[in-house]
């Protein structure tokens, strides 16, 4: 960051999920250090709060909590009331939260996990708070996704790996779900003054995965760690997508390194786009 960016997102206000640590956290940093007013939310209250107080020392003031567990439905819809009653303004919205489990988990919902968090939650909480986003003069939807999305495959005849589950495939598909969704959001939202933009972080050391981690990357993590990401450099893409000038038009793009990228070519699908899209809408009520 330039000296001559501090002030940048003066005035906005930024609601990121999944921001008591990790890449989410550094996210909200960096954005408070450029001005933002920041909204964040966690599991956790006391792990919130303190996010909070940190978010606060990087120049920040009055930083607003949810503690919502967003693989519910029910706490991503209680998140979005709490959000529209507190928020007046919603400049941008981070979809950061995500998570990865090596075993199939089901949802209050019942509902894989994985996917439930990764995908389905970013895309009720977008759609539960698009005409707050629309009335902000120019808004941003930034959700991240990752590289692995071009690994990944979206089945629609087991979207919940009833029938056959892996760690690594369910977190594929729903990091190219992200991609898709973004895709046909900025689609679906074209004239609208809201743009839509997914984002690569990297590989950043954090403690993803640590709930359930896979064999192999427990194995592997002391040897790698040294030469992945920090969170805060993880974080600068999502930092650039959400204030860079010269994105304030540009949207339906994938970012990496702070720089566009050509996404996998089944993140181009239009069909599948769509069809991702209505399946969605029906697993979380919308329809």
């Amino acid at each position: 960051m330039e000296p001559t960016d501090r002030g940048l997102m003066a005035g906005r206000t930024v609601l990121i999920t999944g921001s008591t640590g990790g890449i989410g956290l550094a996210t909200a940093v960096g954005l408070a250090a450029l001005g933002a007013r920041l909204a964040i939310t966690g599991r956790d209250r006391d792990r919130a709060e303190a996010a909070a107080r940190h978010i606060e020392a990087a120049g920040t003031h009055g930083v607003d909590v949810f503690v919502a567990d967003l693989s519910s439905q029910a706490e991503v819809r209680r998140l979005a009331h709490e959000a529209l009653e507190r928020l007046p303004v919603i400049d941008v919205l981070v979809n950061n939260v995500g998570g990865y489990w090596r075993s199939r988990h089901v949802t209050a919902d019942g509902l894989e996990r994985t996917f439930a968090l990764n995908h389905l939650a970013p895309f009720l909480l977008t759609t539960l708070l698009l005409d707050r986003l629309k009335n902000s003069e120019t808004a941003r939807v930034v959700t991240v996704s990752s590289n692995v999305h071009a690994y990944g495959s979206v089945d629609f005849d087991d979207l919940q790996g009833e029938r056959s589950y892996a760690g690594g495939r369910a977190y594929n598909q729903s990091k190219l779900a992200n991609v898709l969704f973004t895709y046909e959001l900025a689609r679906r939202l074209h004239g609208s003054g809201v743009t839509a933009t997914a984002v690569h972080p990297g590989v950043v050391s954090t403690s993803f995965g640590a709930e359930d981690p896979a064999r192999l990357q427990h194995l592997l993590l002391p040897f790698v760690r040294p030469f992945m990401k920090s969170p805060a450099r993880g974080a600068s893409t999502s930092i650039y997508a959400a204030s860079a000038p010269e994105l304030r038009t540009v949207t339906g793009r994938y970012f990496a390194n702070s720089k566009p990228k050509r996404s996998s070519k089944r993140s181009h699908d239009l069909a599948a786009a769509d069809r991702l899209w209505h399946t969605s809408a029906d697993l979380v009520g919308l329809t």
